[in-house]
């Protein structure tokens, strides 16, 4: 049996690394390719142009913008939607305090879990449409109609600059947060018991065993999540491209680098400048995550 041990394993991961190769890796080899010429996605061989479409870059103004939105995206998105989920996880776990020994979770956790998940299971369109309804510059909106109730003038949710971007930034919390209250809940539930019951025993409050033990206890959890933000605050472009004014407006001020690739490369036919903008987003997204990696990394807690 050991003869055909080797021969085994390789015809059994050759299958899946050929497709990883011919479906991922090179894709990716012909993206750096392409960035590096001038096709317009008609010629079959194209003029090679060096490093010509990444100093464009550098001058490209819009380019800057949409990266000033992916900072944006970077700090706020994580932030809010990892504390947002984490007090609602808090207390689907742990927030209705002891009961017959136990931590427990608030009354009805089981039914709040479905309703904070309910989110994911909708197309990005979908959510793009519903909140197209409710940002309305006008009255017919859902947001300007109760305030209209109030005596409040309209706001321009989208169409204000000053705004726009915080708005799209809200839907993406608003569809976020479910997932990651079911992760950080998961990640709870893992955590013996007995270490908050043990806490609650020598009078710890809820706030100190929150900061205390559940983060502590949670972080790679945590890192997690925030790996898998900081990479969806790199992205957008549904929801950009749903929600926005004229595809990123109002003046640029939504764009973000995923939309800006689409444009140059199906509107304006610049493949060659659109795979550059991708090569500048992939290393972006490369470093975020090593960086975070890097500086998160933390001794593991047993328990």
């Amino acid at each position: 049996m050991r003869h055909g041990k080797y021969p085994f394993i390789i015809g059994f991961l050759a299958a899946p690394l050929i497709l990883y190769v011919v479906f991922v890796i090179s894709p990716y080899l012909q993206a750096f390719y392409i960035a590096m010429t001038d096709w317009r996605g008609i010629t079959a061989s194209p003029n090679f142009t060096g490093l010509d479409n990444f100093a464009r870059l550098l001058e490209d103004e819009v380019f800057w913008a949409a990266v000033r939105h992916h900072i944006v995206l970077l700090v706020a998105m994580p932030l809010l939607t990892i504390a947002i989920a984490l007090f609602f996880a808090y207390l689907l776990n742990l927030g209705g305090g002891s009961r017959g020994g136990r931590m427990n979770g608030v009354a009805g956790s089981g039914f709040y879990r479905v309703v904070f998940f309910f989110p994911q299971v909708l197309a990005v369109a979908i959510v793009g449409v519903l909140f197209q309804a409710i940002y309305r510059p006008d009255e017919s909106g859902v947001i300007n109609g109760v305030l209209a109730r109030f005596g409040i003038e309209p706001v321009g949710w989208l169409t204000n600059p000053d705004i726009a971007l915080w708005s799209i930034i809200a839907v993406m919390v608003w569809q976020a947060v479910g997932f990651y209250v079911v992760l950080f809940s998961a990640g709870m539930s893992a955590i013996p018991k007995d270490v908050f019951e043990a806490a609650a025993l020598d009078g710890a409050g809820r706030f100190r065993m929150f900061f205390s033990i559940t983060l502590p206890l949670l972080w790679d959890t945590l890192q997690v999540g925030w790996v898998y933000l900081g990479i969806a605050a790199f992205d957008g472009f549904a929801l950009v491209q749903v929600l926005s004014v004229d595809r990123g407006g109002p003046d640029n001020a939504t764009t973000v680098l995923p939309l800006e690739i689409w444009r140059n490369a199906f509107n304006f036919s610049k493949y060659g400048y659109a795979s550059a903008m991708g090569v500048a987003l992939f290393f972006m997204t490369i470093t975020f995550a090593v960086l975070t990696l890097r500086v998160t990394r933390r001794e593991r807690i047993e328990y």
